[in-house]
């Protein structure tokens, strides 16, 4: 996969809820126990039952989502050993849970460093040129609006499952859509692992069509031995909603400027007119 690090698309006015955004996870990801301090992977039994707890209790599920099944016993965070050995112990949920605004909580969580760094890096580079042309209280909705679509649709396709759903991934995919739109002709400039890393400057209708292909390829299942725990489809729908959300926009969008000196991570020779 291809690693964007920049766009040749400047911004008029500071992209305050992108941001905003970006803190809100990276605080949440600090405050969720038993996760941030695992950079090593190693997390106790302890730690583990902790996260567990906090995950049922705040991530979207989509049996829940869909049939309002509420699970009859939840992780409390606490250890304890039983006829098969230690792990976590569960009693009846001590708190209420609202699916629908679940869905919004649950986008704030992360699962790993790599995977609230990976959304954060697409969501900077990607997130304020959107934010610039929507306004910032219309981009705070819109990005709200691709999430809850994005979690709603991965549920209605998966609706017995009772594993959480978490990551900003769904919202951030309508960010990626939106841009593919207002701006398909801006430049990106992107890693790609060959033997280290290239350095290449392409059209983000390229760099964001390749990788929406990748997530559709991904959540049929091709490409893949097996979905794993990463929500393909999810990111199909968001990316979808925010095309479709962003295309009134595009008649009055202006184009990014022509980049001038640099092709494909190399300097070009200086053009003369006579």
């Amino acid at each position: 996969m291809v690693i964007p690090v920049h766009d040749v698309n400047p911004v008029r006015r500071t992209p305050w809820v992108t941001y905003a955004l970006i803190a809100a996870n990276v605080y949440v990801f600090l405050s969720t126990p038993g996760l941030a301090g695992s950079v090593a992977g190693g997390s106790s039994l302890s730690q583990l039952c902790h996260l567990q707890a906090f995950l049922d209790h705040y991530a979207a599920v989509p049996r829940e989502l869909i049939h309002h099944q509420m699970p009859r016993l939840v992780p409390t965070g606490g250890t304890g050993v039983g006829a098969h050995g230690a792990g976590c112990v569960v009693a009846p949920p001590s708190y209420h849970k609202s699916p629908p605004v679940s869905v919004f909580t649950a986008m704030f969580l992360h699962g790993s460093w790599l995977h609230l760094l990976g959304n954060m890096l697409f969501l900077l580079i990607f997130g304020n040129n959107v934010e610039d042309r929507m306004g910032h209280i219309r981009y705070a909705l819109f990005y709200v609006v691709c999430g809850y679509a994005a979690s709603y649709g991965f549920a209605l396709a998966n609706a017995d499952s009772s594993d959480p759903l978490i990551g900003a991934s769904g919202a951030i995919a309508g960010v990626l859509g939106a841009y593919l739109v207002l701006y398909p002709k801006a430049r990106v400039w992107i890693l790609v692992p060959f033997l280290l890393f290239l350095p290449l400057r392409l059209p983000a209708w390229l760099v964001l069509g390749f990788w929406f292909v990748l997530q559709a390829l991904y959540s049929s299942g091709e490409g893949v031995s097996t979905a794993g725990t990463v929500a393909y489809a999810a990111h199909v729908v968001g990316f979808l909603v925010g095309m479709l959300l962003a295309w009134p926009l595009k008649p009055g969008t202006p184009p990014p400027p022509e980049p001038r000196g640099l092709v494909f991570g190399r300097r070009a020779r200086p053009r003369h007119t006579w």
